[in-house]
């Protein structure tokens, strides 16, 4: 068996649980959230499911190093980096922003602590991707930004599988936060009833749907993109969402970060109120995990 499988191989189940806040008990709705956070200390959450294709599609071919790319607080990176350490692949990062150094915070640093080459670009230049890639790493193999390819895709369609195996029921709505598209594909690839997705970043629905299909030729279920609650782009955060989390860990138990997971919590919790769901509906929400990059406003995570 190969090192890379072995790997995956190795890592047990994660755990699904209810999500006990208040508004969901009292409009008799039945939350439950597919814990990827806990699926590993650094590859965490959808970073976990979407590298797993390509890293065997990489070992398989014979590639010693891996190029991807990201913004300074990039889950992605940190999650490339610790994987690369892990399975003895040399990994380069290029990363969005040529005034950042690997010490500019605790997400780049990890990555050059894990032994991540990193090479900072102007934005202009980082959209060219392509040459970037033969330019830094012409050997190496090439993850997308994000994580998000068709390799991604049946990583994380074995979480959807995984997710009806534990629960054994109808499943009315499948939620995720949505980054770079791969993580909806995927779900989108098995899940058959409707898929709702929290765009974390300032897009339309349209740009968000495009983002997600160009991932999955023929989609199983409905997507349905909910576009406003963004908080103004990506990594942005107020006082509202910051407050938000600390209540909804006193009431849960269950950490989140300010950029994917806490936003997509907000919009559902915002959804229930207007009524959007019925009595009686059962849903997962995915936890795509990310807590590396937790805003230091927020208080320590309590682990039990």
């Amino acid at each position: 068996m190969s090192k890379v499988v072995r790997f995956w191989e190795n890592t047990a189940q994660t755990p699904i649980q209810i999500v006990e806040a208040p508004i969901f008990i009292e409009l008799g709705l039945r939350v439950y959230i597919k814990r990827d956070d806990l699926i590993h200390a650094y590859i965490s959450g959808n970073k976990w499911r979407k590298l797993k294709y390509n890293l065997i599609e990489a070992e398989k071919n014979g590639f010693q190093t891996l190029l991807t790319f990201g913004g300074a607080f990039s889950n992605h990176i940190a999650a490339v980096a610790a994987a690369g350490k892990a399975l003895d692949f040399d990994t380069i990062g290029i990363i969005r922003g040529e005034e950042l150094r690997p010490d500019s915070n605790p997400t780049l640093q990890f990555a050059a602590k894990c032994g991540m080459k990193l090479h900072f670009v102007g934005r202009t230049a980082y959209r060219d991707k392509e040459t970037l890639a033969h330019f830094y790493g012409r050997d190496a193999f090439v993850i997308s930004e994000g994580g998000s390819n068709q390799l991604a895709v049946p990583g994380v369609a074995e979480m959807v599988e995984e997710v009806k195996n534990q629960l054994g029921g109808k499943i009315d709505y499948f939620c995720t936060a949505l980054g770079t598209g791969g993580t909806a594909a995927g779900i989108l690839s098995v899940f058959e009833n409707e898929v709702l997705v929290f765009p974390s970043l300032k897009i339309s629905s349209e740009e968000a749907a495009q983002l997600i299909l160009t991932h999955i030729p023929q989609p199983t279920g409905r997507l349905k993109v909910i576009e406003k609650y963004h908080f103004g782009g990506y990594g942005k955060m107020n006082d509202t969402l910051l407050d938000f989390i600390r209540d909804f860990e006193t009431q849960t138990g269950i950490p989140l970060e300010q950029v994917y997971t806490a936003k997509m919590m907000y919009g559902l919790v915002e959804l229930a109120k207007e009524g959007f769901f019925k009595s009686g509906t059962q849903m997962v929400v995915l936890h795509t995990g990310g807590l590396q990059g937790r805003s230091e406003r927020l208080p320590p995570i309590k682990r039990k």
